[in-house]
């Protein structure tokens, strides 16, 4: 059994997609979609489950849109945030990909993992100070629609890194700024991450401990990538 001595830190940084919310599978499945379509019609090496792990997981939409076309010798626009979904550029593609996102989540919502509300509510209880930090611009709406948002006056998502130029995961500056909004230091705060480049940006910016969620990952990637734990669900380092 995994033992977390929870006196020693005074803040929990949860990613949001596959840590809290199940949300990863509804990326994966529009990732999916989106890719599919667009890969066949250029008679490009199709899309696998495992280029969502190794190119889009845990990063900035369009990020993950630029990495898995790299892999794949494909270089397209950059093109605008404000791009239209049919657009062939980096933006339209990535905003294709979260059309279809908040079309599922919309009717379908989003159930939290039982075992991180269980956590969430007992560090809560004691009065540790958390918050989200979501490469996703979708983040609010998420937690709204899981039921979490009332456990979280702080979250650092897509749109608040887009509009303070940090740079996202594996770069540990999103992290650093919400210990920063929470009022602790990284040495007293938590990381908890299911994403390779989630933990990075953990291990990179010297927390005072990183927790590794393997929702599909691997432990040992998870580990490689810089984890100081790894569980399967969070309901392990429930205090």
């Amino acid at each position: 059994m995994v033992v977390v001595d929870w006196t020693d830190y005074d803040a929990a940084l949860f990613d949001l997609d596959g840590v809290l919310t199940p949300t990863a599978v509804v990326h994966m499945a529009a990732w999916e979609e989106m890719f599919s379509t667009f890969l066949s019609a250029r008679g490009a090496t199709p899309y696998t489950a495992h280029d969502y792990f190794d190119h889009v997981d845990g990063k900035p939409r369009y990020d993950g849109v630029r990495d898995l076309l790299a892999s794949r010798g494909i270089t397209l626009p950059e093109g605008d945030p404000s791009d239209t979904a049919d657009a062939d550029t980096v933006c339209g593609l990535g905003n294709r990909k979260n059309d279809a996102f908040n079309a599922v989540l919309a009717r379908d919502g989003v159930q939290p993992y039982p075992g991180s509300v269980a956590l969430v509510e007992a560090l809560a209880a004691r009065g540790t100070k958390l918050a989200v930090v979501s490469s996703s611009k979708n983040a609010p709406s998420v937690l709204a629609a899981a039921g979490l948002d009332r456990f979280f006056p702080v979250v650092v998502d897509g749109r608040v890194a887009a509009a303070e130029g940090l740079p996202g995961k594996p770069a540990p500056d999103t992290f650093l700024a919400a210990a920063e909004r929470v009022g602790v230091t990284k040495e007293r705060a938590v990381v908890l991450e299911d994403a390779t480049s989630g933990v990075a940006a953990g291990h990179a910016g010297r927390f005072g401990l990183v927790v590794g969620v393997d929702r599909g990952a691997g432990a040992d990637a998870l580990t490689a990538a810089g984890a100081d734990v790894v569980v399967a669900d969070l309901q392990e380092i429930v205090p």
